[in-house]
């Protein structure tokens, strides 16, 4: 099926639906909460307020078969080239299990293994010394998954180590990052795949020198030779990274250290194993059953069928605050691509804007654009069933709110007051997390990533590449001689902004 009958079929199937209010789809159909909804380990999701009916997810499914979606599921996961554009598979789930009987995701798997075994050696050598604070240096990939895993799954009680992170190159975040520490009690890891990212870098330099020498500077990276010689630090402080691995997908791996300092070696290890467990199931499954191709398919159908622009992740539970940053990366520069694998214009859009925060706090500020405004925004709400805070009737609260505000976004509320009328029929996903603890935590961040995979193997792009990242870092390399004084810029906006800039 090519990808204009696919997108002309998906829009005649949108258009057959959308004439039928959300609210009356779920009024007229019994059986739709109970259907529309599965559990996968500790994971519950429903998809009963998504703005589709039974026939439309039948021809999603028909559609993500044409597709090929089963066949190239089982090609990322024997690690087959995935990744065209560099020429390199993509073998994130051989950090976390052992599902495919291929030679190279059997070999991947036992690089992770020993990896992982050098990380719980470097974890005990800290333990024995007088670190007690952890700074990882890092951008993008290599800070917001472990960043992340360490707000979620840090108790309320400091663990061994207190760990902070830095990855803006602003001055600022490096002072305000290291203010209060001591820097005879704090180690420092360097994360960069390259290790010539130039945030991480610069950043690592001013932890090198505050630190005062180099025998608390670690460095995670591919670079083992660039490691060792921009910073002198020897091979038994370097873990590796590898280029089979993304930087998104990379808090897998020896990435994953921060987190494993700040939760423990073995919680990270159950991190893990909860990303495996959601990985057989994607893997196993049918696409009907298969929680990751419904939620692929329903963003196909928010952003392609009905062209919705934006989606929202709204997390209630605090310790996930940070959920909506992470999956702003992964799903964005996973899915921001305009062209096909084969270089020819995509058909249609692809991704939407990703954005969100966490509830309550965010009902009191942009949910009335969500409830009232003219565009409607999707939205993800994430909820965890069981507390482990000292406070029932907060926890309470927290879930009338999450259950009333999908309530009210789905069925809205009339009024002869139209300032006080709320249209509804405003679509959600809601997911609840048995309890917040690694191994749900994994489960649902791997779900994400085969979501995000789906979605690109839907459209034919490639998921694993990011290059649109490059281009303000090349020019930006080319403007620090013309801040300096050492240069002038070509272009004419630049030259009068930096007059400005030099003061």
């Amino acid at each position: 099926m090519s990808d204009d009958v696919r997108l002309h079929e998906l829009r005649a199937e949108v258009g057959r639906v959308v004439v039928t209010p959300l609210a009356q789809l779920i009024a007229t159909d019994p059986s739709r909460a109970a259907d529309f909804a599965l559990q996968v380990g500790p994971l519950y999701a429903s998809f009963a307020r998504q703005h589709y009916d039974r026939d439309a997810l039948i021809w999603l499914r028909k559609a993500a078969e044409a597709a090929g979606s089963v066949q190239r599921l089982r090609a990322l996961f024997d690690g087959e080239i995935v990744n065209v554009t560099e020429g390199r598979p993509a073998l994130h789930t051989a950090l976390r299990g052992d599902l495919s009987p291929t030679q190279i995701a059997r070999d991947a798997h036992q690089q992770a293994l020993a990896a992982r075994k050098r990380m719980r050696e470097v974890i005990e050598r800290l333990s024995a010394s007088e670190v007690t604070d952890i700074v990882s240096v890092g951008i993008g990939g290599s800070d917001l998954g472990p960043r992340l895993a360490v707000d979620a799954l840090s108790g309320a009680s400091p663990g061994r180590f207190r760990v902070h992170f830095l990855s803006n190159v602003d001055g600022h975040a490096a002072q305000r990052t290291l203010a209060g520490l001591d820097p005879k009690r704090t180690a420092a890891l360097l994360i960069s795949k390259t290790f010539g990212t130039q945030e991480t870098l610069l950043n690592g330099g001013i932890l090198r020198d505050w630190l005062g020498d180099d025998s608390r500077l670690y460095a995670i990276s591919a670079n083992v030779e660039r490691a060792a010689s921009a910073f002198n630090i020897p091979d038994e402080r370097i873990l590796p990274m590898w280029d089979w691995v993304g930087g998104r997908y990379s808090l897998w791996s020896a990435v994953g250290l921060p987190i494993a300092l700040a939760i423990g070696m073995d919680a990270f290890e159950d991190f893990l194993a909860g990303a495996a467990q959601m990985d057989a199931h994607v893997l196993e499954t049918p696409l009907e059953r298969n929680l990751a191709a419904w939620h692929a398919l329903t963003a196909i159908w928010n952003r392609n069928g009905l062209g919705y622009a934006t989606q929202a992740v709204l997390a209630y539970d605090d310790r996930l605050k940070l959920l909506s940053n992470y999956l702003q990366q992964l799903v964005m520069e996973s899915l921001g691509k305009s062209v096909r694998l084969d270089g020819s214009p995509v058909v249609g859009d692809t991704v939407p804007v990703w954005w969100g925060g966490v509830g309550t706090d965010t009902q009191h500020s942009f949910f009335q654009a969500l409830h009232q405004g003219t565009s409607i925004i999707p939205a993800d709400f994430i909820g965890v069933i069981h507390s482990d805070a000292p406070y029932p009737q907060n926890h309470r609260a927290l879930h009338a709110n999450l259950l009333a505000q999908t309530e009210a976004f789905a069925n809205g509320q009339r009024s002869d007051d139209p300032h006080r009328a709320y249209a509804g029929g405003r679509p959600s996903t809601t997911i609840l997390l048995d309890s917040l603890t690694p191994q749900s935590l994994g489960a649902l961040l791997a779900m994400y990533e085969h979501s995000v995979y789906l979605q690109s193997v839907f459209w034919g792009i490639n998921a694993f590449d990011q290059f649109g990242v490059e281009l303000g870092k090349q020019v930006a390399s080319t403007l620090l001689p013309a801040l300096a004084g050492e240069a002038q810029a070509d272009d004419p906006v630049t030259r009068e902004l930096l007059r400005k800039l030099r003061g």
